[in-house]
């Protein structure tokens, strides 16, 4: 092997790893500026939408996505995605700095507890198996545990926004979450899937290709005005560090049972990954309960003093 394809070899996973940091960071910016900008126009008695301070956020929101994908086609996800956790960490200090949003004791700890245990669960997930054609892609998605995963994930989600949300959601911040994470179940299966599937549209098959790549388009762009939707919606009611900290872990969840039942990546977990896997769960839960009982505490506190 040459000099140079050495350095190209180790290039490519650093500049991936480089994206991915700056992605996370812009990402942690994203949940502090729309609520930044919700508070700027609750104050005016107008639209969040006509907020300069909004707009940035979403605008940061689809810059780290873009980062993401670009750092996920020249690294390996199980470097890439461990990182996403500094962007909760960096958020919620840019939230002590321009939203005043302070996390006691048990906040900072439950934060800290949720980044390591979702990293662990990156960590030990199992790896998926390579899909290079479009015809396998079909029969992982025809394939009957995934399609009742699915149909599951589709019901869970029209009870939470049909029914659970407009009575619960502005008071329970897990109402919101699970509805965002589950959406994630769809949002990761396919972008990977457009991915594989955009080059054939445009080859000499691309009128078989055609009628998947406009149903994972569209059931991507379904899944992302959702979550953008109830993201904001959840932004309006709860702590941006709070609401970030616990987003990541439950997305995190969400994608890893998504990807492992449709690439079943699970015929090959180990019982040591699935200790540590079971490990980092609980520590998991353990932080998000400790941000759950900071948020209360935050809450009680402020109706003594008001």
């Amino acid at each position: 092997m040459s000099p140079d394809s050495e350095q190209s070899g180790v290039s490519l996973p650093i500049s991936g790893i480089l994206i991915a940091v700056v992605s996370s960071f812009i990402n942690g910016s994203t949940f502090v500026l729309q609520k930044k900008g919700i508070l700027r126009s609750r104050d005016r008695g107008g639209s969040y939408l006509t907020d300069v301070v909004w707009w940035g956020g979403t605008l940061a929101m689809i810059v780290g996505q873009i980062g993401n994908f670009l750092a996920y086609n020249v690294a390996p996800a199980v470097i890439v995605t461990p990182l996403g956790a500094l962007g909760v960490l960096f958020g919620a200090v840019l939230a002590s700095w321009i939203l005043k949003e302070h996390l006691n004791i048990l906040g900072k700890l439950g934060c800290v507890l949720c980044c390591c245990g979702s990293v662990v669960l990156i960590i030990h997930a199992p790896k998926a198996e390579t899909v290079t054609s479009r015809e396998q892609l079909e029969e992982r998605l025809a394939d009957p545990v995934f399609v009742s995963y699915a149909l599951l994930v589709v019901l869970l989600l029209l009870v939470l926004i049909l029914f659970v949300a407009p009575a619960h959601g502005s008071s329970n911040i897990i109402v919101y979450v699970s509805i965002c994470s589950l959406l994630g179940s769809f949002t990761v299966p396919c972008s990977k899937g457009l991915g594989l599937v955009a080059g054939e549209v445009f080859g000499a098959d691309g009128g078989r290709a055609l009628p998947l790549f406009l149903f994972l388009l569209c059931t991507l762009a379904v899944s992302i005005l959702l979550q953008f939707l109830y993201i904001n919606k959840a932004l309006q009611s709860f702590s941006s560090n709070v609401f970030e900290a616990v987003y990541y872990v439950a997305f995190t969840c969400s994608v890893i049972v998504a990807s492992a039942l449709l690439f079943k990546e699970w015929t090959a977990l180990t019982a040591t990954h699935s200790l540590a896997l079971l490990c980092a769960l609980t520590t998991v839960c353990v932080g998000v309960a400790l941000l759950r009982i900071s948020q209360e505490a935050e809450v009680t506190w402020k109706k003594k003093t008001d």
